[in-house]
């Protein structure tokens, strides 16, 4: 008399070990992908929160000077520990024929955005319009 076993044989355990482990490989490898596009995601969220809050100031401000370039590091805390910073030019873009003082103008602000991630610098441009009055003695 033969009493039937059930089970698996060794062949069955070791394809069922190979496609577990090349399963979990495949896992792995995505999740290591998923967290490096995080930070990287991370680091352009933060900047684009920086570059809101600039130009909101920019866009405010009516002292500043145009045809100039201005810029400057953002501090630690503003950039979350990343090295970042802007660069920012106010140009006239349109106004009356031969506006001097006290006349309307269309301003332009051109917003330059970078940061560091290692040794890549990453940087983006804004640009944003604002209507404002030419102060005394000042031309376009």
């Amino acid at each position: 008399m033969r009493v039937q076993q059930r089970g698996f044989t060794l062949l069955e355990a070791l394809v069922a070990t190979m496609i577990m482990g090349v399963a979990v490989a495949g896992i792995l490898n995505a999740l290591a992908a998923s967290s490096r596009n995080v930070v990287r995601l991370t680091q352009a969220d933060r900047a684009v929160l920086l570059a809101r809050t600039k130009m909101d100031e920019l866009l405010a401000n009516d002292a500043l000077p145009r045809k100039t370039f201005m810029g400057g590091p953002f501090s630690a805390a503003e950039a979350g520990g990343t090295i970042a910073g802007w660069q920012a030019r106010v140009t006239a873009v349109e106004s009356a024929f031969g506006a001097t003082d006290l006349n309307w103008v269309i301003d332009r602000i051109e917003l330059e955005i970078w940061w560091m991630d290692g040794a890549t610098r990453h940087s983006f441009s804004l640009e944003g319009y604002r209507r404002s009055l030419l102060p005394p003695g000042v031309g376009i």
